[in-house]
Order: C-alpha cells, then sequence, then structure tokens
C-alpha cells in the first residue's frame, strides 16, 4: 500500500452493482475535487471475445466445464498486481481498454470485442480507482488485495445476482434463460474459490437483499427493486467507524451486528457518501501531504 499514491478497489461480479458504486465515487472525487485514474476489471481479461470463445471450446473438449471469466488463468492476475504495485510506488500503471460495443469501437477505434494497445495511466491523478472480478485476489503466489488502500466489496445474495444475470442477458444480448443458467453453472466453481475469498479481504461490503420471494431465480419475472431490498454494510474492522451517527443519519437503519449496519435499499447511495467520503478524503490528503 501507498501512502503517496493510493488505490481503491471495488470488487463485484458483473450485474452485482458494482456500475452504481463507481457512479457514487465518480460524485465523490467530482465534488471534492480529486482525479482519479480507472482500471476496468476486463482489460485485465487474458483473450479477446473470438480467443476466449475458442478457448472455452477447447477446455470443453478436454473435459473442463468450469473455465469463465471468472477464472484466475482467464485474467492476467500478476500483470494486475504489477500495475497496482507500479502506481503505487510511481503515480503511473499500465492499461488499456476492452471494447464492448459499436459505440466503444467508434471511440476507441479498435474493433468490438478487442482491446485497444496498452497504454500508461496515472500522470498527475490523486487515487487510482479499480472496479472489476479481481481487485481482491490474494493466493500463494499473488496478493493484489495487499497493494489496495481501500476495499470495497459489492455483493447480492447470490439468488439475486442470478436473477439480475438473467434478465440482463436475456434483454441486452437476447440470450435464452437455457443458455444464461449454463453461463451460471459454468462460472460457479470459480465464484467458489475466486470471487467469494475476496470478500474476506476487503474492507467493507455491501450485499444487497431481497425482501421478496427469489427462491426460483430462473422464473423471476422481474428484478426486486431497491425498495424491496434491504443493504447489509459489513466493515472489517469497526473501530473508528461512528454507528449512531450513521443510524441516525440513514433513516429506518440499524445495527444487527457489531461490525454490521442495516441499511434500506434505497438508501444505498446516501449511505456510500456518509461512509466513503471520509476515508477518500483522508488517502487524499495523506497523499497531498506525504508529496
Amino acid at each position: 500500500m501507498s501512502i503517496k499514491h493510493p488505490i481503491i478497489s471495488v470488487v463485484g461480479s458483473s450485474g452485482a452493482g458494482t456500475s452504481t458504486v463507481k457512479f457514487t465515487f465518480d460524485q465523490i472525487f467530482r465534488r471534492e475535487g480529486i482525479v482519479a485514474a480507472s482500471i476496468e476489471g476486463d482489460a485485465f481479461h487474458r483473450f479477446d471475445r473470438a480467443d476466449m470463445k475458442s478457448e472455452m471450446a477447447r477446455r470443453r473438449d478436454a473435459g473442463d466445464s468450469t473455465f469463465s471469466h471468472f477464472s484466475e488463468d482467464a485474467n492476467l492476475l500478476s500483470e494486475l498486481e504489477g500495475s497496482f504495485r507500479s502506481y503505487a510506488e510511481t503515480g503511473t500503471c499500465r492499461s488499456r481498454t476492452y471494447v464492448h460495443d459499436a459505440e466503444e469501437a467508434e471511440r476507441h477505434g479498435v474493433p468490438p470485442g478487442h482491446f485497444t494497445d496498452w497504454r500508461e495511466i496515472g500522470e498527475n491523478s490523486d487515487v487510482l480507482f479499480y472496479e472489476g472480478l479481481h481487485g481482491a485476489v490474494k493466493t500463494d503466489t499473488i496478493d493484489i488485495a495487499g497493494q489496495a488502500d481501500l476495499k470495497i466489496g459489492v455483493v447480492p445474495v447470490i439468488n439475486l445476482e442470478w436473477i439480475q444475470k438473467i434478465h440482463r442477458d436475456r434483454a441486452s444480448r437476447g440470450y435464452t434463460t437455457e443458455a444464461v443458467t449454463d453461463t451460471i453453472l459454468r462460472r460457479m466453481h470459480s465464484y467458489v474459490h475466486v470471487i467469494c475469498p475476496q470478500f474476506t479481504q476487503t474492507d467493507i461490503n455491501f450485499q444487497r437483499v431481497p425482501v421478496v420471494d427469489t427462491s426460483n431465480p430462473f422464473i423471476a419475472r422481474w428484478i426486486p427493486t431497491a425498495g424491496e431490498s434491504l443493504v447489509v454494510i459489513r466493515f472489517r474492522d469497526p473501530r473508528g467507524i461512528d454507528f449512531p451517527y450513521l443510524v441516525s443519519m440513514i433513516n429506518n437503519s440499524w445495527m444487527s451486528r457489531a461490525n454490521s449496519i442495516v441499511i434500506p435499499g434505497d438508501k444505498l447511495d446516501i449511505a456510500m457518501q456518509l461512509i466513503l467520503t471520509p476515508m477518500i478524503l483522508r488517502l487524499s490528503e495523506r497523499s497531498r501531504r506525504a508529496k
């Protein structure tokens, strides 16, 4: 971790709500005048779209039905750790952009499903912001978690995550429910062994819990709304967290454990603003003093 060049890492699988969290961070950065360099997790996928399909087919033919973007060996995790370490030491690092669609292709001059060239980012920035699948991985050989100063987990309960993925992939990608189910099953091994362990490394977890019936996510007709959900916020180290203040500021919230607070789902943004703003300011002010 670095005093001069802090790193914030937001971890959550696709559809978990990380884009909402990124929007909140962007608001805080803009309001507080903090310049953030950004890394998107898919920039460190090992394969482009066509090569990933080929690799999945090769693995399937070899009897491996668990290979997915969640898998460690589907990603350049050593390179991601290196980028974090480089930013912590120098304030710059290497990244690139994965181009998802025609709109992004026009902006970057690269066909959809491909990567831009690697480039240096971070010059004159105050903080590095990562959002993706692997920002808190810690294994015997890789310690991305150890490079980040503030780690945020965004994780809905699993039935809700499946509902969100099924609805998103059917609506935006034209997949059938059966095809999405196959993807969920293929990812499950890595979800258990790669994604879930990261949430023990995070400093704060935001877990959305629906309060309507999601017992069969494969037939759910709609995604539970924020008003039909609660959010459990867990602090790994609750020392210094002013829980009475948070409970007084967030209507209908309460403490469920000594390190956890429960809030209505539609209060997530204000809760994140109240909790994260002082943390980000401390990182930024410490960095500026050190420089």
